[in-house]
């Protein structure tokens, strides 16, 4: 499996400080973020937004190939992640991931569904990963 990267640049210090950040692929290439996109409105991205977002995309693709791998070959997944930041004696600390996933599987029953769904948040490397409480809810769409 390839190694995969991203970087992070800062000028300044503090809530005066302004940053960028970058992926590999492109996806990201010198997204602002700092105080004001994390803690205030300010356009640009920040570190739990980024979290939430591989959580939702690695869950969700664990998901689609535990499905195919279960004999199911068509369906659609949604998956939206909060992330849940609070602060503690040292600073701040990621407390928990919220996944709320709609599906639509025919032919699964919401039984096979549920198990399936929660291996998959188990499994995925993201969740792995994250050291924070993680919940799972789910609609499955006839």
């Amino acid at each position: 499996m390839p190694t995969r990267s991203g970087s992070a640049r800062y000028e300044g210090l503090g809530k005066d400080g302004k940053g960028w950040v970058s992926t590999q692929s492109h996806a990201l290439s010198q997204q602002p973020y700092g105080f004001g996109t994390r803690f205030e409105n300010e356009p640009g991205t920040n570190p739990e937004e980024l979290i939430a977002a591989a959580h939702a995309s690695c869950f969700t693709m664990a998901l689609s190939f535990a499905l195919a791998g279960a004999g199911y070959s068509d369906g659609a997944l949604e998956t939206s992640a909060k992330v849940t930041v609070e602060k503690d004696g040292e600073g701040f600390t990621i407390t928990k991931s919220a996944l709320d996933l709609r599906a639509k599987v025919p032919g699964i029953s919401p039984e096979e569904f549920e198990k399936i769904a929660r291996e998959a948040k188990k499994n995925c490397p993201v969740s792995k990963v994250l050291n924070a409480e993680m919940t799972l809810s789910h609609t499955l769409e006839g």
